[in-house]
């Protein structure tokens, strides 16, 4: 987590000494949803990148180590309940498993028969699903089950064969099935709250849609960088934001005791 409030206010003091003007809360809010999106999006460009580079040397091992740590913190691993043929399958689409906060699906089991045997499902697309159902020996079987994933259902699924069917399609006396899926979550929008004193914003984190930043606390002097820079204020020493930040903070301190 990184402190909306500690990163507002080396942003408005930054702003001062560039003669920026005032940022309003509204468009700190703005400017901070944006430049976390950014750098929440830089992570797996970057992972990529890194993941391409050939050999093992220790500078990109441990680069790489620190992008997962900080993707890490997105991971989350959802278990359904019990699903049925009404929910799940060829009759509809399963989107209750987890919430609309889905960045990218990660990893679908599913057990058909009970007693926690769950079996990884491949993800395919429709045309893909139409090649596998057409070929005797890649038809999805309960023990080689296939997923799509829908975008226009907040990235709901669709899990074949559906529960119900036997190995050959046929339909069983049992209609369940239970799901697993993990997923990397996108991160929660940042809000500086406050109330209004004397004509003035003041700072309220008791507020119930209050929300501090989700990105790693390494990516703090980023952040700020990117979130002046939509407000129009370039910075071209990244100290400036330390220090900045390190009086800011203990301003805030000063305050509270």
């Amino acid at each position: 987590m990184i402190s909306v409030n500690t990163v507002y206010q080396t942003v408005l003091a930054l702003a001062n000494k560039e003669q920026r003007g005032y940022i309003t809360p509204q468009e700190f809010n703005l400017y901070a949803d944006h430049a976390q999106s950014n750098i929440f999006e830089q992570y797996f460009y970057d992972l990529n990148q890194f993941k391409r580079i050939p050999g093992n040397s220790t500078e990109y091992s441990d680069m790489l180590k620190n992008l997962e740590e900080k993707i890490n913190i997105f991971n989350r691993y959802r278990r359904a309940a019990t699903l049925s043929n009404s929910t799940f399958g060829h009759s509809g689409i399963y989107s209750g498993t987890y919430g609309d906060d889905i960045y990218r699906l990660g990893v679908v089991e599913i057990d058909y028969k009970g007693g926690e045997n769950f079996v990884k499902a491949e993800q395919v697309n429709i045309s893909e699903k139409a090649m596998y159902e057409n070929n005797p020996l890649t038809k999805p079987t309960q023990r080689r089950p296939v997923f799509i994933q829908y975008q226009d259902f907040n990235g709901g699924i669709r899990v074949f064969p559906s529960p119900g069917e036997d190995y050959q399609g046929a339909t069983t006396s049992s209609s369940d099935a239970k799901l697993v899926v993990s997923y990397i979550r996108r991160p929660k929008k940042p809000n500086w709250t406050y109330i209004v004193v004397n004509d003035k914003p003041l700072y309220d984190a008791s507020a119930a849609d209050h929300q501090d930043f989700e990105l790693h606390p390494s990516d703090k002097i980023d952040l700020t960088i990117k979130i002046l820079q939509l407000a129009g204020v370039t910075i071209k020493d990244p100290n400036l934001v330390q220090v900045a930040s390190q009086e800011e903070i203990k301003n805030i301190q000063q305050e509270k005791s």
